[in-house]
């Protein structure tokens, strides 16, 4: 059964792309590079493999969110039970019904989308999967780095521009973060909390590296994401929150960091109270910079 010709069949009217992994490791540079709706895996042999791979894919936070469907045209009544027990979200097996099987696939992926704590922007992990991620470090009793970044002004280029193009610095805010997080730190973790807001946790070794090259990158990138006579301003002139006219300055990234050292925290509000204090702290300064709160909870 060629699956990926059935796939490309059943969304012929969507732009969608296929990716192929055969291990673990393979997958998840995958998901670190792309917004993957489905994870389909099919076989016609022994099931023993896929089912290993499917429990490993459920027990890593950032693949866990990504529904699996399987294919086995006369599988074992054990590989069926199997295969649920370890988190698949459907099980393709029998005659293939190619209406019945492109409704279940399509299904899948909607319930994905409505269900889970992503954000539709971005696809990255939303607060519920945030939390679960903050409470599941905190559960390791190890030391962990968590930043809060988010973006100075942004409000004022929204109102300015216009939602289209607020979204489309929203993603590429998402897409700079992530991308150096999951080269400089593998086992890391990105969140969009909403808004300009974003979540990072990283090891505390790459803290520093991580948050200069962030922020390098996104200072780079984002006098492009401006009108030309803007750009060459430095500033755009619209109403501020009280109804002021004002001048805001090229978007810049603020990013407030707190680490876990001996297992200071014990719940994620501690963090949250902390981060917030911090932000408005690093906020304060101008342009883009990040600030690491070394002292212990208060």
């Amino acid at each position: 059964m060629n699956l990926d010709f059935h796939l490309e069949k059943f969304f012929r009217d969507n732009r969608i792309a296929i990716h192929y992994f055969s291990d673990m490791d393979g997958l998840i540079t995958v998901c670190q590079r792309f917004a993957i709706d489905l994870i389909v895996m099919g076989s016609r042999e022994d099931f023993t493999d896929e089912i290993q791979l499917v429990r490993l894919i459920k027990r890593n936070v950032f693949l866990d969110i990504i529904p699996i469907i399987v294919y086995h045209p006369d599988p074992k009544d054990t590989d069926i039970v199997a295969a649920y027990q370890n988190g698949v979200e459907d099980f393709i097996h029998g005659m293939w019904m190619e209406k019945l099987v492109e409704v279940r696939i399509r299904r899948v992926i909607e319930r994905s989308r409505r269900d889970l704590s992503v954000n539709p922007s971005t696809r990255l992990p939303g607060p519920t999967v945030i939390e679960r991620e903050i409470r599941r470090q905190i559960g390791l009793q190890e030391e962990f780095a968590i930043c809060y970044a988010d973006l100075d002004n942004f409000k004022a280029y929204n109102d300015y521009y216009g939602y289209y193009y607020g979204d489309k610095v929203i993603q590429l805010t998402a897409r700079v973060i992530k991308d150096i997080v999951f080269d400089l730190c593998r086992g890391g973790f990105v969140g969009h909390i909403a808004g300009d807001d974003f979540i990072f946790i990283v090891s505390p070794d790459v803290i520093d590296s991580i948050c200069t090259r962030v922020i390098s990158t996104f200072d780079a990138l984002i006098p492009y994401r401006y009108a030309e006579e803007d750009r060459t301003c430095g500033f755009i002139t619209t109403t501020n929150r009280r109804g002021e006219i004002e001048q805001f300055p090229i978007l810049s990234m603020s990013i407030a960091v707190i680490t876990n050292s001996n297992g200071t925290f014990s719940h994620p509000g501690e963090l949250s109270k902390m981060l917030a204090d911090l932000k408005k702290a690093v906020k304060a300064k101008d342009g883009s910079n990040y600030m690491v709160e070394r002292r212990q909870k208060y």
